[in-house]
């Protein structure tokens, strides 16, 4: 059985062919530059990536190209052999819990919660709704980043602000990247050991830390929105909100313009001055440049502050897993994160460490008090299983 994973931006649109139950990507790629000019997209298949240019229009043109390719490259013979589409949508707010089928009731929901994800939820109902229009027999499936989370406690989610705030206008934590947390628990459950206390680092361009008992989370870094946590590539996680009015005050800037800066000019690309791609800031940390060797230890430093925070809310974690671009592919990163740890027992061998990317592997010695585990995260499965649940 195929289903699709989507995951729709505002001007891209991420696809993944996979057949289930068998968990096999049979085909992905991305549209880019939708509504603009140079829109061109991206198929992976076979182990070949083919690369066109294309007028795209809207998403509704990418999708139809997109369907049309799997056709004329053989992959389906026809819009039949696809029996899902799970869509990617960053806020669900506290309403759902889970992944559902989508419906008008579902699609409003997703809807009137746009205040909440300006940026994403849009997107997400665009490419929804393409889908839709051209497969309306399909069953559509919303997976919500900020499902997961919805099982913290309100001592976790409840911000010390004006009661009112929560109760009239839903401001609480959310926590996001919940796909891609809930897909690393199900995999320590499945190949580790189950019921275990795991705190898990998805650390990519977006970075959340996230502690997780009996497969549930209990409490996760980033807030009522993405901007807030751990330092992240472009984004400031946690600071001051009075910088906010000062800095308007000083630079005469708008509430909207410091606020795109604390989501696209700060973190990383900030405090490095060599842009956001960690490469190129591990890059300039080897050679000694001050301003990269800053924003490395200050990134570390930030990890380790949650990693150890959600080591005493779980009264001792039993596994810590590094995932996403940055966890899976930076030795350098695990290895100075959990040399910062190892007041609490960590130990990691580091020759194993020393340059793995991207395999699940065992990185703790024997003798270590918490293991310490890669694992490849992969939200477009996640997506497809949920998906497949609700169709097989």
């Amino acid at each position: 059985m195929k289903i699709l994973s989507i995951n729709a931006g505002s001007s891209s649109l991420k696809f993944t062919l996979i057949e289930m139950p068998e968990e096999k990507v049979v085909v992905s790629g991305t549209f880019e530059k939708i509504g603009g000019e140079g829109s061109f997209y991206t198929i992976k298949y076979n182990g070949e990536k083919i690369v066109k240019d294309a007028i795209l229009d809207n998403h509704r043109s990418a999708v139809r190209l997109l369907l049309d390719d799997l056709i004329g490259l053989n992959i389906i013979s026809s819009y039949d052999e696809i029996k899902g589409v799970g869509h990617r949508v960053v806020h669900g707010g506290d309403v759902y819990s889970d992944s559902v089928v989508i419906d008008a009731n579902v699609l409003q929901t997703i809807e009137d919660l746009v205040p909440l994800a300006p940026l994403h939820n849009p997107a997400n109902l665009v490419g929804i709704k393409s889908f839709t229009d051209i497969l309306p027999t399909v069953t559509q499936v919303a997976v919500f980043d900020t499902a997961f989370h919805q099982t913290m406690d309100k001592e976790e989610f409840i911000y010390p602000v004006p009661f009112e705030w929560f109760t009239k206008y839903g401001v609480r934590k959310y926590g996001f990247h919940g796909t891609s947390h809930k897909y690393v628990s199900e995999f320590v459950e499945n190949n580790i050991k189950k019921g275990l206390k795991v705190i898990n680092c998805h650390i990519g361009n977006g970075a959340s830390i996230c502690a997780i008992k009996d497969g549930k989370s209990i409490d996760t870094s980033m807030g009522f929105t993405p901007t807030v946590g751990v330092m992240m590539g472009t984004r400031c996680g946690d600071v001051d909100m009075g910088i906010i009015p000062y800095i308007m005050d000083k630079t005469g800037d708008s509430l909207d313009g410091v606020i795109s800066d604390l989501n696209k000019r700060s973190g990383m690309t900030a405090i490095s001055d060599a842009g956001s791609d960690l490469r190129d800031i591990e890059e300039g940390y080897e050679n000694g440049n001050d301003r990269c060797v800053l924003a490395i230890n200050m990134y570390v430093k930030k990890i380790v502050n949650y990693v150890s925070m959600y080591n005493t809310l779980l009264e001792g974690a039993d596994v810590i897993t590094f995932t996403a671009g940055v966890g899976e592919n930076s030795y350098l990163i695990r290895k100075l994160v959990c040399e910062r740890l190892a007041c609490l027992g960590v130990k990691i061998d580091n020759e194993l460490n020393d340059g793995l990317k991207g395999k699940f592997t065992k990185l703790s010695t024997d003798d270590s008090k918490i293991e310490v585990y890669l694992v490849p995260t992969d939200e477009e499965l996640m997506i497809a299983k949920d998906t497949y649940e609700f169709i097989k």
